[in-house]
């Protein structure tokens, strides 16, 4: 990696005007609705995300680095200054990396805890690329946040990134006196990958009498199963950026095996025996999701042969720690107070809606946030590189009114 910075410079003419060829070769497969949040500017976001990709294609077929590697790299940013309001610092909890974000002004009593997993497929993402969305959670919340560096697929696969943050949030809840955090006041949330990781730990941490409970989980467009890829959201928002349905099923993929075959297998429902389809069917079906969800193209599918071999490497997407969705009501009813935000133009969108009815009839409060005009990954970009998203704000916001609550 320390390679990278040279080789960028050497390459990044030629390779920038390939990139650019690719960009504009494959926008218009892509689909970006009228009805979407800044879709000039969502556009030019796409267009930097998909030249990141073609560079990186090229660096790996060339052996300078893998496309994931530099994909990585990229999304670091430029690192931020001081902030003026907050005490950071980086530490390790039972050697995990965490960043820990401290309100500099003085509490009239122990403050909120708050502990951040991030987004990005369980593959991409870091403590530097949530910097912005934790420090403004830390500041306008008036919380002590703790952001999660879990570890990444496909180099660790499942549980690797739940057990770091199962591990990371024990050892805070253990720990809350020194960061004067009050123990009835401790929520864990998540973005994308990181709600479906708050989830699990949530659900782990419900039958807990060892440690403080948790007094609520914030889950933004949270992905919380895997058996169903043709979910009203997802034929709606196939190609919609910033997750396509095809790439949800290869980060699954990659976080589970550390490899995405038989993804085609997976994105058809080939992968999930008739007997646990028809067992699961009353948590993950569209019968479940509200009428006015389905005004915008959803089709009934005619359901796939069963293969057996593709199962024999994807069974663990039946397990509620990897797809939370599936945890038994015996679990759900124990569950704190949750909050979810989902946007309109997500394939996620429905994970999200399926995951609140199992809440509410296993009568757990929850508030629920939907941003209209909202796409996958929006709240990471309400300030992103000059560029705003104010629906992404007002999202960002909804999860900071919701802190103030608690």
């Amino acid at each position: 990696m320390a390679l990278l910075p040279a080789l960028l410079l050497l390459l990044l003419l030629p390779l920038a005007a390939l990139a650019a060829a690719a960009v504009l070769l494959g926008l218009p497969s892509y689909d970006i609705p009228p009805g979407v949040n800044q879709p000039a500017k969502l556009r030019l976001v796409l267009t930097v995300l998909l030249g990141t990709a073609a560079l990186g294609r090229i660096l790996e077929k060339t052996g300078l680095c893998s496309q994931i590697t530099f994909g990585r790299y990229v999304r670091q940013g430029r690192k931020l200054g001081l902030d003026p309001k907050l005490f950071i610092q980086d530490l390790q909890f039972n050697k995990v990396p965490v960043r820990v974000y401290q309100p500099k002004a003085t509490s009239d009593g122990p403050r909120r805890g708050i502990l951040f997993f991030h987004g990005g497929g369980w593959v991409f993402g870091s403590l530097d690329t949530y910097e912005k969305v934790c420090r403004y959670l830390s500041r306008e919340s008036d919380s002590v946040v703790v952001s999660v560096q879990y570890r990444l697929a496909p180099e660790h696969k499942y549980p690797a990134a739940y057990e770091d943050c199962l591990s990371a949030t024990q050892h805070f809840l253990q720990h809350l006196q020194h960061y004067a955090v009050d123990p009835a006041r401790v929520t864990v949330c998540g973005d994308s990958a990181g709600g479906n990781l708050a989830a699990a730990v949530s659900q782990t941490l419900a039958g807990r009498s060892d440690l403080p409970r948790l007094r609520a989980q914030i889950l933004i467009y949270p992905g919380l199963q895997a058996l169903d890829f043709n979910l009203p959201s997802y034929q709606q928002n196939r190609g919609v950026p910033l997750l396509f349905r095809e790439r949800a099923a290869f980060f699954a993929l990659l976080y589970l095996n550390g490899d995405a075959l038989h993804m085609q297998e997976v994105l058809e429902g080939s992968h999930i025996p008739p007997d646990m389809r028809l067992k699961y069917r009353k948590w993950v079906s569209p019968d479940n999701i509200p009428e006015e969800f389905k005004v915008r193209g959803v089709k009934p599918l005619r359901p796939t042969d069963f293969i057996a071999e593709v199962y024999e490497t994807v069974k663990r997407f039946c397990e509620p720690n990897l797809c939370p969705l599936l945890a038994e009501d015996s679990v759900v009813h124990q569950l704190p107070e949750s909050f979810i935000l989902t946007c309109e133009y997500d394939v996620l969108r429905d994970d999200g809606l399926l995951y609140k009815k199992r809440l509410e009839d296993n009568g757990v409060p929850v508030t629920w946030y939907h941003l209209e005009d909202g796409f996958h990954g929006i709240i990471s970009l309400y300030d992103y590189c000059g560029v705003s998203f104010p629906s992404g704000k007002r999202g960002l916001d909804s999860v900071v009114n919701f802190l103030k609550s608690l």
